[in-house]
This record gives C-alpha cells, structure tokens and sequence, in this order.
C-alpha cells in the first residue's frame, strides 16, 4: 500500500512537471521504487540479443586497448546499424520511465567515442581516403532520424511544445515532415534560427500569439461563409511563416523541411514539396495549399520565384489540398530523399490517435483481429473505388470522395517513436471547435510533458547518426578538412546536401568556443607546369648546284 501510495505521487509529479530536469528526477525515483532500474542494470532479457551486445562492446572496447585501428575500422564498418541485434525494440524504451538497458547505453557511448576517435587519429594511422569512404558510407548504411508532424486542424499547436522540448535537449532532427496544422509548425522551423525560434517560446510572446490564433480560428471555423474567406488563414501563415523559398530556408537554417499536397483533382498523385523536389516553390504557399482542408478551404494554386526573382504560378494548371488527406507521415519519401530510417511521429490526427494510444496494451489475438478488420476495411474500400471509378463522369465527386476516404484508411500512422497526446480528444469534431487563449497554451504544454518520457529513447537512438552528422560536417569545413588533392569525394557523398550558411556559422562558432585548435592547413604546392622548349633544327642550306658545262662546239657559238 505504501509503495502504490508513493508511485502515484511520483506518477502526479511527472504529469505536473515544469521541466523536464523535474520529470527527470521524479522518472529515476519511480524507476528506483518500482524496480525498473534493477531491470536496467540486468543484461537478460529475450527483447534483444545481449549475448551479441556484450561481445561487440568487449571487442570494442579491446581493440582500442590494443590500438589495433584497422581492426576497430573493420568492427566498426561490419555493424554500425540502429537496430543491432534488436537493440531498437520499441518494448526496450517503454518498460523503465527513463532511459533503457544500461548495455545498450554503454554499446552506443562506446561506439560514438569510437566514431569520434577515428575521426580525429592521424592520417599516418589510416589514410584520410580511407576514413571520408568509411563515415560518407557509413551515414548512408545507418540512416538518420526525421521529426513528422501530423495533420490535426486546431490542435497544431501540440507541436510546438513537442519541438521545444526536443530543441532545449539538443534533440531536433534536421530532418522535419509537416502536413496540414503540422506544416505551420514546419514552415516555422524551417524559416527561423534557433536564436529567432526562442521569441516563439517566451510566455508574453505565447499569450499575444494564442489570442490571435484563438481569434483567427473563432472566425474561419465559425464565419459566415468560412470556405470563400480564407484571409484569416492567409494572415496567421503570412505572421508565422516569412516569404522566401524552400532553397533559401534551407540555406538560412539547415533544417530540410519537407511539405506534402494532395491534388485536388483525380489521376493526379500528391507530392512532396523541399529543397531537392521543389527548391523555388515558396515556404509560405505549400503551407497554405497543405492547410486547405477540402470543404472548409479552396484549393490552393503554388507561387514560385523565378530566375528574375518574381514570384510566378507554379503548375498554373494544378490545385492543390490538405496534405494529411494522401500522405499524412511521408516516411517512404524521406527514406528516398535523405537516407531516414528512424522516425519520431508527433501525432494529433484523431483518425489515428486511438489505435496509438493502446500500442502494447492489446493481447496478441486482439491485435491480429484488429489487423484483420482494417485489411478488409481497406479491401471493401478498394472494391468501391473501382466500381465508382467507372462512373467517373458521372459522379465526379463521390469518385473524389472515396478516393480521400481510401487515401486516409491506406496511410501509415505511425513510427519507431510516438509522441501522442494526454487528453482524449478522439472526437474529429472537435477539431474545428472554438478554443480559448488558455485552451491553445494548455495544447503546447501537453505537447511538452507528452515529449518528456521519449526524450531518453530520442536521446539514444539518435546519438550515432548525430555523431556522424557532426564529424562529415567537420570534414566538410571545419577543422578536419583535408586538403582537395589528399581525397576524391565517395559516391556516398552524393546522398548528402552540401553545407549552407547555417552549418557554416555553427562551425565557426564551435572553433571560437572549442579548446582545441583547429588543425592548421598544409600549404597546398601548386605544380607549375614546365613547358619545354623544343630547338627545332635547322634545315640545312642547300649548296647551289653546279653549273652544267656546256659542249665545246654550243660554248664557242
């Protein structure tokens, strides 16, 4: 009694927590109290391989000892992936409040003080041909993480207490999804600097910003004709979200931000809209064509800059809508586009949330009947999509409305990390309910305390491609950059972008605060090119011929 007693008080500190230093503290003495940390500590478990864990590290951890470098090259090359003998369970990171098992921690702190050690040996160890090979390759094999935000209509802001809790631990991926009230958040995110996203997150700037947003919301949900006047719409994307293009928000921030559209007409797919598929479309109109919800919005024509810096329609012929309607978590397309294979799902879409909720909380049997009521949920909605689909002419929007609806049961809705709301907001309807300046402060806060029990999770499973990121960056510009004519550039190397101004300016912040000093640049020996002078000879002056003497009798005449 008295242990339930005391794990409900931690349980209520958790859910009340300001910080997530509080949150911390309270999850380790839950952790303590419960038992999980005795878990933590215990290798064993049939969730993952600990036999293959424990032997890796060993050897790792060997190899260093010995400084057999090459060795620890190749142990290093032959399995640096995220999922390692299971070691990337999700039942491994929701047992224990905080943190998982301490093998998997420690593997993870060794292989990432490994990466770094490498990086820095010098090249008389390892050629430096041989180290760019291995980290481009390397980066490719072990993916990176990407942050997707989901569609939810008002309830967008529930992302922005997830996005502040990842950015005060250092945590945001660089790689950022956002479809419908999540692409706000994402065109935020992509267009402003750390520095400039902290005035977002300051209490008087929250509570002017969330009575405009209540305001905005009270008129276009509950207007007189909500569908033909969208300026309100255009007037809060227009004050979140600056006018430039995908390009010169990537240019400006790093972050790559990926918005998806659905086609407002059939025989059309959605697409997919960044810097490397998109890079002249502006920020601001994907937003806008990604936040028309069909019904309550018009479709939305694309601006784009052109080479004389105009803004010109893009796809003039082609409207486009609310990107969650197709492609709500476009986790396929960002596997193509940037190499992610871990993903982190802010979820508020109602469709989805409840099956969310109860993730591992279902029998196994329950989970394959309810497996099996959505394939043939999906199966009788195909059969009337393709009876419907032969009377496209004549019934032009029914076709378009099965077609959204089949779009949205097909979709994916979750990924390697849920973060899911506290509140039970099931009801869609809900949705376009009226919301107060209190009621939008409470979503960002819930967005906060839902992010503090992933935060760990996040915090392992990211570490190595953070790692990798970092040191390709500093032999990109920074102070482990080899000369040109040491290295040519792995094919590898083409799956990733090229630096912009952003990481630039990071990296000379870091040589400015960094006790170590940047590796001088050898002198680069420019060989001239010696042209020989060839000394053509001379053709030899050719002797005058010998007069012929004449006969005798022709002389005399």
């Amino acid at each position: 009694m008295i242990k339930a007693r005391k794990l409900g008080q931690l349980e209520k500190q958790m859910e009340e927590a300001g910080s997530y230093e509080e949150w911390a503290e309270a999850a380790q003495a839950h952790d303590a109290a419960s038992g999980q940390k005795r878990w933590r500590e215990v290798d064993q478990t049939s969730q993952y391989d600990y036999t293959e864990i424990r032997l890796r590290l060993d050897r790792i951890r060997s190899l260093r000892a010995r400084h057999d470098h090459q060795g620890l090259l190749f142990t290093l090359n032959e399995g640096i992936h995220g999922n390692m003998a299971g070691m990337g369970s999700h039942g491994l990171y929701t047992r224990a409040r905080f943190g998982t098992k301490r093998l998997i921690e420690q593997y993870i702190d060794e292989v990432d003080d490994a990466l770094r050690f490498l990086a820095e040996l010098d090249s008389d160890e390892i050629d430096v041909q041989e180290k760019m090979d291995f980290f481009y390759r390397a980066n490719v094999c072990f993916g990176r993480s990407a942050l997707m935000l989901s569609g939810g209509g008002v309830l967008g802001f529930y992302h922005l207490g997830v996005v502040k809790a990842m950015l005060e631990q250092d945590l945001l991926p660089r790689v950022i999804s956002g479809s419908s009230a999540g692409s706000i958040v994402a065109g935020v995110l992509g267009t402003h600097s750390d520095t400039e996203l902290e005035k977002f997150y300051d209490p008087r700037h929250l509570v002017f910003e969330a009575e405009k947003e209540a305001s905005a919301f009270s008129r276009m949900f509950f207007g007189a004709n909500p569908q033909i006047d969208v300026s309100d719409l255009e007037k809060l994307v227009a004050r979140l979200v600056p006018d430039m293009t995908f390009q010169e928000a990537y240019e400006k921030t790093g972050r790559q931000i990926s918005i998806p559209v659905a086609p407002a007409e059939l025989h059309q797919r959605s697409r997919l809209l960044n810097a490397i598929t998109s890079p002249n479309v502006y920020v601001r109109s994907a937003v806008m064509a990604s936040c028309a919800v069909p019904g309550v919005f018009p479709p939305v024509m694309l601006m784009a800059k052109n080479v004389h810096g105009e803004s010109q329609p893009y796809l003039p012929s082609r409207r486009w809508v609310d990107g969650s309607i197709a492609d709500d978590l476009p986790a396929k397309r960002l596997q193509r586009l940037y190499s992610s294979n871990h993903y982190i799902v802010s979820m508020v879409n109602p469709i989805a949330i409840p099956f969310l909720k109860r993730h591992g909380s279902h029998s196994p049997i329950v989970k394959a009947l309810g497996g099996l009521g959505i394939g043939l949920g999906k199966e009788v909605l195909n059969f009337y999509r393709a009876m419907v689909q032969k009377r496209n002419e004549t019934w032009p929007r029914f076709n378009m409305a099965v077609s959204s609806v089949h779009a949205l049961m097909d979709q994916n809705y979750s990924g390697d990390i849920n973060i899911v709301p506290s509140f039970n907001w099931y009801n869609p309807t809900k949705i376009l309910s009226q919301l107060s300046e209190k009621d939008l402060l409470e979503l960002m806060q819930n967005g906060e305390r839902s992010t503090y029990p992933r935060i760990e999770a996040i915090r392992t499973c990211t570490k190595i491609s953070r790692t990798m990121e970092e040191i390709l960056l500093r032999f990109e510009q920074g102070d482990l950059r080899p000369e040109d004519s040491e290295y040519r550039k792995p094919r590898a190397s083409r799956r990733r972008p090229a630096p912009n101004r952003a990481d630039r300016a990071a990296l000379r912040e870091h040589e400015v605060y960094s006790d170590k000093p940047r590796r001088p640049a050898k002198k680069r020996v420019v060989k001239k090119k010696v042209v020989r002078k060839t000394t053509a000879k001379k053709p030899a002056a050719r002797k005058p011929a010998a007069k012929k003497k004449a006969p005798a009798g022709r002389e005399a005449a």
